[in-house]
C-alpha cells in the first residue's frame, strides 16, 4: 500500500498486522505486553473513565483513493494520501489547561535521534507554548525499556543547535539528569498526569 505525503513522493507503508510476542513469565503483569501507544492510551482510557482529564490520540487525516476487494468481508487499501502533515501524537485539557505531546520510542541504547521529529511538529509545539498550553514528549528507550517525560523547551534547544554543528540525537544520559522518569503501573500504566502535578499545579 502506497501513502502520499503532502508534497512529498509516495512511499510504501507496511501493513499492520496483529502480532503476539511470547513474554518471560517471570516478569510481573504490569509489565507485559503492550507496546507504548497502547500503554499510553490505556493510560488515557483510564483517566477518562475516573474523570481526571479527557486525552485522546489524534486522528490522522487520510483520503483513500485505491481499495481493493479480495473478499467480500473484507477490504484492502492499495493507494492513500495524507490529507496533512500530522502535527503531535495526542491532546486534550486536564484541570483547564491544555494539554499537547507526542510520543516516540527508540531501540538506540544510548541516545534519542532527532529525526524522529520534523520541522512542522516543532513548530506546532512551539505554538502550544506560546498560547500557555502544557507541551511535552514522552520517549520510551526499549533496550533496557525506559520511559521519560521530557519538556519540549529542551527538545527545543537540541532541535535548534543542530543546524549550527550541534548533536543529532538527544544523549541518554541528558534524560537521566532532566527528564522525569515514568515507572510502568497498572492502572494507570504510564501516569505522566502525576509529573504535570509536580511541574504545572504544585506551585500556590
Amino acid at each position: 500500500m502506497n501513502f502520499r505525503y503532502p508534497n512529498r513522493k509516495s512511499g510504501p507503508v507496511q501493513q499492520r498486522t496483529q502480532t503476539f510476542n511470547k513474554v518471560d513469565v517471570n516478569r510481573s503483569y504490569a509489565n507485559r505486553g503492550m507496546t507504548f501507544e497502547e500503554d499510553i492510551n490505556h493510560t488515557n482510557d483510564y483517566y477518562l473513565k475516573i474523570g481526571k482529564a479527557v486525552i485522546h490520540k489524534k486522528p490522522t487525516p487520510v483520503q483513500i483513493v485505491s481499495v481493493d476487494y479480495p473478499k467480500r468481508s473484507a477490504a484492502v487499501i492499495k493507494e492513500a494520501y495524507f490529507k496533512q502533515p500530522s502535527t503531535t501524537d495526542y491532546n486534550g485539557v486536564y484541570r483547564g489547561r491544555y494539554i499537547d505531546f507526542e510520543a516516540k520510542e527508540t531501540r538506540n541504547k544510548t541516545s534519542f535521534p532527532l529525526t524522529n521529529f520534523h520541522q512542522h511538529q516543532i513548530d506546532h509545539m512551539k505554538l502550544v507554548i506560546e498560547q500557555d498550553g502544557i507541551c511535552f514528549i514522552l520517549v520510551r528507550f526499549k533496550n533496557p525499556q525506559e520511559d521519560f517525560l521530557l519538556e519540549v523547551q529542551h527538545l527545543f534547544n537540541f532541535w535548534n543547535q543542530q543546524d549550527t554543528g550541534g548533536r543529532k540525537s538527544i544523549p541518554k544520559t541528558y534524560f537521566e539528569e532532566k527528564a522525569h522518569l515514568i515507572q510502568l503501573g497498572y492502572n494507570p500504566r504510564i501516569d505522566y498526569l502525576r509529573i504535570i502535578d509536580e511541574l504545572f499545579f504544585s506551585k500556590p
